[in-house]
């Protein structure tokens, strides 16, 4: 049996998710996936993942998507490019996949977004409009929030 881990061992163990976390919200768009985000802090992938879940309630893919979504969300409705040009830019590399996890989270696919979502943010501030358009993370969004308008 092994002992419970000191108080500094926690806290280096934190500072190693930490890591995780800041490194997917600086390179999102990066391909990054969760053998290398382990192999960043020398950690099996299936440690980080229960590691991370455990301290930030989620996995950390369902962590990288939320990330992208958000910034696909910002990207959308500005209204300059594509759904597909949205999807590469955010960093994912498949266009379904991306459609089904925008539409999970934000409770849209992301064309309805692109052309409605600029008008459930017009005249706020910028500030504002990020935190009132974060999608729902680790679950769907619920039906009431699928009216954007």
């Amino acid at each position: 049996m092994t002992s419970p881990p000191t108080a500094e061992e926690r806290l280096r163990h934190l500072a190693q998710l930490r890591r995780v976390r800041d490194r997917i919200d600086r390179e999102y768009a990066q391909p990054l996936d969760v053998e290398a985000l382990a192999r960043g802090v020398h950690l099996s992938a299936g440690h980080l993942s229960r590691e991370f879940r455990l301290a930030y309630g989620e996995s950390p893919y369902s962590f990288l998507m939320t990330r992208r979504i958000e910034r696909a969300m910002a990207l959308l409705r500005r209204g300059d490019l594509s759904v597909t040009e949205v999807c590469f830019e955010v960093g994912c590399s498949s266009l379904g996949t991306f459609s089904t996890r925008f539409t999970e989270l934000v409770g849209v696919p992301p064309s309805v977004y692109r052309r409605e979502g600029v008008h459930a943010t017009a005249g706020m501030p910028a500030c504002v409009a990020k935190q009132v358009s974060r999608p729902v993370r680790n679950r769907e969004a619920p039906a009431a929030q699928r009216q954007l308008a």
